[in-house]
């Protein structure tokens, strides 16, 4: 697929490991993007993290189980988990069908919002994503 097929949202911050981030504040909403649920397939479990621990940027803290493979989450900011979204404990397909809307993983307080400033804008993810859809095709 190329990479205009997959839905990047404006005002949103992206990672490497296909990871969105919504920030409002000093907290952030996490979730996987659509091209991430696209790379996985349809997901059939999700461990998610314990509402309260502290992360650093870059721990794991959540896993994430598709009918094509098992991924490990890590957190693209330093914080504290304040919510997790138990609807997906019973439906984790909300990941494939709504991966920026009700397919959300966690919310964080961050501890240093300027680590925002280290994730891509959506400029330069679709820009990653071309690059990956284009090392595909070789």
């Amino acid at each position: 697929m190329a990479a205009e097929e997959f839905r990047i949202v404006d005002g949103l911050y992206y990672t490497k490991e296909h990871m969105w981030v919504k920030a409002e504040g000093d907290d952030a909403v996490v979730g996987i993007t659509d091209y991430g649920q696209h790379q996985l397939g349809d997901v059939v479990y999700v461990e998610l993290p314990e509402v309260g621990i502290e992360v650093e940027a870059g721990d794991k803290v959540a896993s994430v189980e598709s009918v094509k493979a098992a991924i490990d989450v890590f957190s693209p900011l330093t914080g504290k988990v304040i919510s997790v979204n138990e609807d997906l404990k019973e439906d984790p397909s909300l990941v494939n069908t709504d991966p920026y809307g009700e397919g959300w993983l966690y919310e964080i307080k961050m501890t240093d919002p300027s680590e925002l400033e280290d994730l891509m804008t959506p400029e330069d993810y679709r820009a990653y994503i071309e690059e990956l859809e284009s090392e595909e095709e070789v």
